[in-house]
C-alpha cells in the first residue's frame, strides 16, 4: 500500500509540474487570441509583449491561466488534453480507422515484433559464434560495438533507400532497421551470458568428457538465460524506436511514426504528445509480456527471476 502511495505521489507531482510548464510555454499564443477576442492584456502592444519573458507575462495576466491549459494548438498541451485525445483515438474509433491509434499502433507493433525477431535471432547466433570462436570473437564483437555508434536517424534513409532500389518496400525495411537497434543488445547479453560458468563448472563437465555441444546445451545455454532475458527487455523497447524511426523517412500514413510527422505537419502538438504516450504504453506493455515470459520460462527452469 505504501508503495502504491509512493507511485501515486511520484505522479501527481510530475502531472503538476506539467501542468505548470504548460503555462509560460502557451502564455503568449493565449494572450494574442485574448487581445482579437477583446480583452485587455498587459502590456498591450504585441511587439512588446514577444520581446518580453513569457513568467514576466503570468502575472498581470493571470486571467489567463487557465486557457493556457485548452488552447486547441498549444506549444505544450495540458495532461488532461493529451488524455481526452488518447480516448478519443483509441476508444471511441473504430480500430480500421485511420484516425484510430489501435490501427496506427498496431502497424508500428507488426514491424517491431518482425524486427525484434530477425534482431534477436541474428543476435544469439553471433553470440554463439563469438563465444566459441576466437576469430569470430576479435572480428565480428568490434564491428557490432561500431555499429552502434552511427546515429540512427541517419542510418535509416539510407537503409530505406538500398532496400527500396532493391525492390523492397512495405513492413520490411522497418523491421530492418529495428533488427539493427534490437539485435546488439542481445550480443552483448548473450555473450556475457554463455560466459558466465566459472572454470570450476567447465572443470566438472571436461571431468565427464562431455563435448562442446554438450556443454552448450547443459551448461552455457542455461546459465545464459538470465542474462538473454534482461538483454530481450532493452532490445524489445530499441525495436520499438527502430520501426518508429523508420516510418519517418518514408513518409509513411499509417504507423506512429505516421502520426508523429502529420501532427508536427499541422502543428497538432496534442496528437503528437498522445502518438508519444501511445509509443510509451506499447513500450511498457512489451516489456512487461518480456518479463512475464522470463518469470514463467525461469520458474520451469528451477531458476529465480
Amino acid at each position: 500500500m505504501r508503495a502504491i502511495l509512493a507511485v501515486l505521489t511520484v505522479v501527481a507531482v510530475l502531472i503538476g509540474f506539467w501542468y505548470a510548464a504548460a503555462v509560460p510555454m502557451n502564455i503568449k499564443g493565449v494572450l494574442v487570441e485574448a487581445e482579437r477576442a477583446g480583452a485587455v492584456v498587459t502590456p498591450d502592444n504585441g511587439a512588446e509583449r514577444r520581446a518580453m519573458s513569457p513568467w514576466a507575462l503570468i502575472l498581470p495576466n493571470s486571467f489567463a491561466i487557465p486557457a493556457t491549459w485548452a488552447q486547441d494548438r498549444p506549444r505544450l498541451p495540458a495532461p488532461h488534453q493529451v488524455a481526452v485525445e488518447l480516448w478519443e483515438t483509441t476508444v471511441e474509433k473504430k480500430i480500421t480507422s485511420k484516425r484510430s491509434l489501435v490501427f496506427h499502433g498496431w502497424v508500428t507493433l507488426s514491424a517491431t515484433l518482425l524486427g525484434f525477431a530477425i534482431g534477436t535471432g541474428l543476435g544469439i547466433l553471433l553470440a554463439v559464434g563469438i563465444v566459441h570462436s576466437r576469430v569470430m570473437d576479435m572480428s565480428v564483437m568490434p564491428w557490432a560495438i561500431v555499429s552502434q555508434t552511427i546515429p540512427i536517424i541517419a542510418l535509416a534513409p539510407m537503409i530505406i533507400v538500398v532496400l527500396y532500389s532493391i525492390g523492397v518496400q512495405g513492413i520490411l525495411p522497418k523491421a530492418v532497421i529495428s533488427a539493427y537497434l534490437s539485435f546488439f543488445p542481445v550480443v552483448v547479453g548473450m555473450v556475457k551470458g554463455l560466459r558466465s560458468p566459472d572454470a570450476m563448472q567447465l572443470d566438472l563437465l571436461r571431468t565427464y568428457n562431455a563435448s562442446r555441444a554438450q556443454t552448450f546445451w547443459k551448461l552455457r545455454l542455461p546459465a545464459s538465460m538470465p542474462y538473454l532475458f534482461a538483454s530481450l527487455k532493452i532490445g524489445i523497447a530499441a525495436s520499438l524506436v527502430g520501426a518508429i524511426v523508420g516510418e519517418l523517412p518514408t513518409g509513411a500514413v499509417s504507423g506512429l511514426g505516421a502520426r508523429l510527422l502529420a501532427g508536427s505537419y499541422y502543428g497538432q502538438t496534442v496528437q503528437i504528445w498522445s502518438a508519444l504516450f501511445a509509443a510509451a504504453l506499447l513500450a511498457a506493455a512489451l516489456v512487461a509480456l518480456v518479463g512475464l515470459i522470463q518469470r514463467m520460462t525461469l520458474a520451469r527452469m528451477g531458476m529465480t527471476a
